[in-house]
């Protein structure tokens, strides 16, 4: 599905906006088709702002991990950058997993979920490894 936004607020906040309404949007360049994130007013090098929003397939892979130890009793948390299957590249973080679990390559699914009162894209886990 391609959607155009209204003008006002910018590619940011409607980005947000679809997220709260559930929905996972990526932009793409009309002319390169080339898909990017963070949502921008233009693609990334070559300038061109004739973008259209498309609906993300949701699916990725993870490219680069991290694991932030905390002091006890706090939890650990992982912080990942995620390959999109659109070529996009995106960071967030893993739920639903034991963080020994975790490991560069593995295939995960986005969910937007709500925390401390917004919409918030994280990814789960999918397929033999999970």
């Amino acid at each position: 599905m391609t959607i155009t936004p209204p003008s006002s607020g910018g590619p940011e906040a409607y980005w947000r906006a679809q997220l709260a309404a559930g929905h996972f949007m990526l932009q793409r360049a009309k002319l390169s088709g080339r898909i990017f994130f963070p949502p921008r007013i233009a693609e990334p090098g070559t300038g061109d702002d004739d973008l259209e929003w498309i609906d993300a397939c949701g699916l990725g892979t993870i490219y680069s991990l991290t694991i932030v130890n905390q002091k006890p009793p706090t939890p650990s948390y992982n912080v990942v950058l995620i390959d999109l299957d659109e070529d996009a590249r995106l960071m967030s973080r893993i739920d639903h997993v034991d963080i020994e679990k975790l490991h560069v390559g593995m295939r995960v699914q986005a969910q937007i979920i709500e925390e401390h009162g917004s919409a918030l894209l994280v990814f789960v886990p999918i397929g033999p490894s999970a």
